[in-house]
């Protein structure tokens, strides 16, 4: 069969990577992809931005599965247009990625269907939001109301950081957009969790935990980023905790979604927060996360192909999956600046040493190959992605790996795991 996936990150390496792994799969198109994907995959040139231009490689390509990967072409109802044509397609519909593409329909959504979640306030002016401040002790959160690729939420330790927030927000100084409304929650204590799940509108299917290290600096520090860093063991949450989280908060979101007659069938992506009171919801994403896909599917045994077309037919009740028992950790390498203004267009080196390190698979996110050499095209350049039996084996493999590549201004965490390596 033939395969498209839709987007030019890590994410859509890792699975470009995990669906070429299918004896089922003979050919696997990337669009628009990016310097490591041509490696793996065909790459056909492509705007994630632009629906039709997206609909035009679908129907040139004519693929048996399309498989999208970021969040943007599922804001414009590439799904819903898709499907209207009767063509298989794997991720949410324009109205099911509202969980993810508006937080405060997913704050009203969780309050609806009793999800545990952070106190909030949906504010639509600045005066409101200012006026809001009030009902919250500090540190407070502040979010943007809609995407911001990982940037739009702001932990503000005092009332002129919360104010300058929402001045910056609804100006439009602090995305480079204006919002129209914004979120302000509680701020919650405890440690992050990545709770990722199938769903074909009816079941769910977790896939096996991960921790995320947003924070672009050492010992969780410095501005929100799309993720420094992640890590994936079976005892992030133990089997008490897992089905607990499936009866109380994936089943019940993919429930509420059916009942509203937007029916969720893709990757739901749960972001959690283990608190003193209990897990909370602190987002939704309706794709898979990035650089969690990379530490997921590089322990997931089981044929993704396989899975991904249960969800899309309403078999996934049917379908078991397989792990790799151990760990798996991915460390990404960072443009100098990130998640600021940065240079781009240095060239990498070492690439095929680190591809040799045992149990090391290298991920391309910001490449772009030009005249046989990597370049850096991105502020997140590459997931060095390890697997080993244990967290302590596939940190030191996948640091290993990243002490083998250069380019200029190269950034990385040399951290990521700490929180757990402790508790061992």
């Amino acid at each position: 069969m033939k395969v498209l996936v839709i987007g030019a990150g890590g994410r859509e390496h890792a699975l470009v990577w995990a669906l070429r792994k299918s004896p089922r799969v003979t050919d696997i198109v990337c669009a628009p992809g990016n310097g490591g994907i041509a490696s793996v995959a065909r790459c056909v040139p492509a705007s994630p931005k632009d629906l039709n231009d997206m609909l035009r490689v679908v129907g040139e390509e004519a693929p048996d599965l399309t498989v999208v990967g970021p969040e943007l072409p599922l804001s414009l109802g590439l799904v819903d247009e898709l499907a209207r044509r009767d063509l298989a397609v794997f991720g949410p519909t324009r109205a099911a990625a509202m969980l993810e593409t508006s937080k405060a329909f997913a704050k009203r959504f969780m309050q609806r269907y009793k999800i545990p979640t952070a106190s909030y306030a949906v504010c639509t002016t600045r005066q409101e939001a200012l006026d809001s401040l009030h009902f919250f002790h500090l540190p407070v959160v502040i979010k943007a109301d809609g995407l911001a690729s990982g940037k739009g939420v702001l932990i503000c330790e005092s009332k002129h950081e919360a104010e300058e927030a929402i001045t910056g927000l609804f100006s439009g100084k602090l995305l480079g957009s204006v919002e129209t409304s914004v979120v302000i929650e509680e701020f919650l204590s405890g440690e992050e969790v990545s709770f990722l799940l199938l769903s074909d509108g009816k079941h769910v299917a977790p896939l096996v935990p991960a921790q995320d290290h947003k924070r672009l600096g050492e010992g969780d520090t410095g501005p929100n980023t799309g993720g420094m860093g992640v890590y994936s063991t079976d005892p992030i949450l133990d089997n008490q905790m897992r089905e607990w989280l499936v009866h109380h908060v994936a089943q019940p979101t993919i429930d509420g979604m059916a009942a509203e007659d937007t029916p969720f069938i893709g990757v739901l992506y749960c972001g959690l927060m283990m608190t003193a009171r209990g897990p909370m919801v602190l987002e939704y994403n309706t794709r898979f996360g990035d650089p969690e896909t990379q530490a997921i599917l590089v322990r997931m045994e089981s044929d993704l192909v396989d899975a991904l077309e249960a969800c899309v037919e309403g078999r996934l009740s049917e379908t078991e999956f397989t792990w790799k028992p151990g760990a798996s950790a991915s460390v990404i390498a960072a443009s100098d600046g990130y998640p600021g203004s940065y240079t781009t267009g240095h060239r990498i080196t070492g690439l095929n040493d680190a591809a040799r390190t045992r149990g090391v698979e290298v991920f391309h996110a910001g490449t772009a190959l030009v005249d046989g050499n990597y370049l850096t095209s991105g502020g997140r350049v590459l997931a060095v992605t390890a697997t080993a039996d244990s967290l302590d084996g596939a940190l030191q493999r996948a640091y290993e790996a990243m002490g083998k590549i250069h380019f200029e201004g190269m950034y990385y965490r040399r951290d990521i795991g700490h929180r757990a390596l402790k508790t061992q």
